[in-house]
């Protein structure tokens, strides 16, 4: 491999869970709409978790897997998020410190709701392939749910948790089809935060937005990539997910406008390109940023290719903005990620009954934008934080003392 990509990649999936089953019927959601949102589960954050917990418990077994020199080499981090902290202060600076990166490395955040994750991905690939020296970049999706959804047909799909991805020339993992993306974007008001405890949510707005703009930035990709096919090019498609039934009816949506293909024809289509993307999703419900990045993750894991692959990867945020790009998934791309064991984190969540969900999410005003003093009692978590953050070397909220973080590894 010669050019840039994901050297390395890890999903910070959470260390608790809700069965969204549950979630439906005990806040009397009706059941005719739990099938179209094609999920199991949803990850939840104790109250000493934010998007800077996150962010780090993701990327650390990546950091922690470079010996010395190569940790040296990290000369840049972004952090994509929407759940930012401060107007001026970004993320990364805390991440930065808790990593322990080289003073000698640029530092920020972006935003543009689910869109920056890959806005952080395509900036940090950009960088790394200008450099004159050899560099790998940490790039870094990470978001953490608020409460404003709380009994509405959305609060089902938010999960929590965050994606870390080392960005090189030695892209182990996926190696970016250089210039190869295709972009659509204007100014629409389907969702949005414009509070610590709101959230502003349009979902037929949404969800127009999201397949007009994946007709138009799959159109702008063939048109820049000549000879490009939606059904021949790619041998698998991994699409932003907010849940996984929204991806389902985009695929079908696109390839009914560009193919006109019968119902069967579509659904083996989806079986065999697009359902192994969205495994993990189902069983996490919607990192927002990272959302693209963990179904990524779970095609690779699911297919576990023997061949290089190509992907066309999907990225929508709202707002909003969206992009079209490819990349090839190496041969040697699975046993790269089986060694953080995402399926087997999983697995190891704490499950929560809806009573115990509601009593950890009631309040998350305490660690949001703008706080100025609070502490985290673990006691008050229990038996969650003994069960599955003691003595686990995870990163949490410790204190917040004149708006400063303070954390903590347990």
């Amino acid at each position: 491999m010669t050019g840039v990509g994901i050297e390395a990649i890890n999903a910070y999936v959470g260390r608790a869970a809700v069965q969204v089953r549950d979630l439906f019927e005990q806040r009397g959601l009706s059941m005719s709409r739990f099938g179209n949102l094609m999920m199991e589960q949803k990850s939840v954050n104790l109250p000493c978790e934010d998007a800077v917990s996150n962010a780090v418990n993701a990327a650390a077994p990546l950091v922690r897997a470079l010996d010395p020199k190569d940790r040296e080499s990290i000369e840049l981090l972004i952090v994509g998020t929407e759940s930012g902290i401060d107007f001026g202060k970004p993320i990364s600076t805390y991440v930065h410190h808790a990593l322990g990166l080289p003073n000698r490395c640029r530092s920020f955040e972006v935003k543009h709701a689910c869109y920056g994750g890959t806005a952080a991905l395509q900036s940090a690939a950009a960088i790394v392939a200008g450099s004159r020296v050899p560099i790998r970049a940490l790039v870094v999706a990470a978001d953490a749910p608020s409460a404003a959804a709380r009994g509405s047909y959305w609060e089902p799909s938010e999960g929590a948790g965050a994606v870390a991805m080392l960005v090189s020339k030695n892209p182990k993992v996926l190696e970016l089809d250089a210039g190869a993306s295709g972009y659509h974007t204007y100014e629409v008001m389907d969702t949005a935060r414009p509070s610590a405890d709101a959230d502003v949510v349009d979902s037929d707005l949404s969800l127009l937005a999201y397949l007009d703009c994946l007709e138009h930035s799959v159109e702008a990709y063939c048109a820049r990539v000549v000879g490009a096919d939606i059904r021949t090019t790619f041998d698998h498609l991994v699409f932003h997910t907010p849940f996984a039934g929204m991806v389902k009816g985009a695929h079908r949506s696109l390839l009914r406008k560009r193919h006109r293909l019968s119902a069967d024809a579509i659904e083996e289509d989806f079986e065999r390109r697009v359902a192994g993307s969205l495994d993990y999703g189902s069983r996490v419900g919607n990192l927002f940023s990272a959302a693209l990045y963990l179904a990524l993750c779970s095609q690779i894991d699911r297919a576990r290719p023997d061949t290089p692959r190509r992907l066309g990867l999907f990225s929508y945020g709202s707002g909003c903005a969206s992009e079209f790009f490819s990349g090839i998934v190496p041969a040697g791309a699975s046993a790269v990620l089986a060694r953080q064991g995402i399926g087997a984190a999983l697995d190891e969540r704490y499950q929560l009954t809806v009573d115990e969900y509601d009593k950890l999410t009631e309040d998350t005003s305490g660690r949001a934008f703008g706080v100025r003093d609070a502490e985290f009692d673990p006691a008050a978590y229990e038996p969650v934080y003994a069960d599955r953050f003691a003595g686990r070397g995870l990163l949490v909220l410790d204190r917040i003392r004149g708006f400063h973080r303070e954390y903590r590894w347990t």
